[in-house]
């Protein structure tokens, strides 16, 4: 075995990584900054046809407005189902329907809410990069085996390891830039 023998275990080492990446953005789109984005209400299940769906499912989400986010159902006889799991969501969010829509208003935030805000984006992005660390923990104790195993050179655990921890940093500045972003979404810096 050489290190060319070592490209699957990286390619699952960036898989590892990437799906760390993909639930911090997702965790983050979540997070309400004052400004409209479909996105917010991904996690909302509406009560349809016997069973609970995706509100993107069973609703056209548009953004009419920045502050307004409008949810027009396929099925006009779920207009209630709608507002309900809406309301009942922990977005704190109040939507209103006319009957052929529900117009969802997007309140702006105060400085307290938004640096709580920032802070469960920190933990958020903290978490990311402890999974992403993980990875590299368990990288890096195979690596050490296959060279006690003496499948693999000193030179070849070496040049691994060091592609593993040039994974590991690229990985981390990709979280470290979805935090600088959602922060400055929040606080304006």
């Amino acid at each position: 075995m050489d290190f060319n023998d070592l490209k699957g275990m990286f390619g699952e080492l960036k898989t590892r990584m990437d799906a760390a990446i993909e639930r911090v953005r997702k965790d983050m789109a979540n997070v309400r900054t004052g400004r409209a984005n479909v996105g917010l209400l991904d996690n909302v299940q509406v009560e349809a046809y016997g069973a609970r769906m995706p509100l993107n499912q069973v609703a056209n989400l548009s953004i009419p407005e920045p502050a307004l986010i409008v949810a027009q159902p396929f099925d006009p006889s779920l207009m209630g189902a709608i507002e309900k799991a809406i309301r009942i969501s922990d977005l704190g969010l109040n939507p209103l329907s006319d009957g052929k829509m529900i117009r969802i208003p997007i309140p702006s935030l105060t400085e307290d809410r938004r640096k709580e805000l920032s802070r469960h984006v920190h933990k958020q992005a903290e978490e990311g990069r402890n999974v992403v660390r993980q990875v590299r923990r368990d990288a890096n104790e195979r690596l050490k085996k296959l060279l006690k195993e003496h499948k693999i050179s000193e030179d070849d655990e070496r040049k691994g390891l060091e592609q593993v921890q040039k994974m590991t940093d690229d990985h981390v500045k990709l979280i470290d830039d979805q935090q600088k972003k959602k922060d400055q979404e929040l606080l304006g810096h």
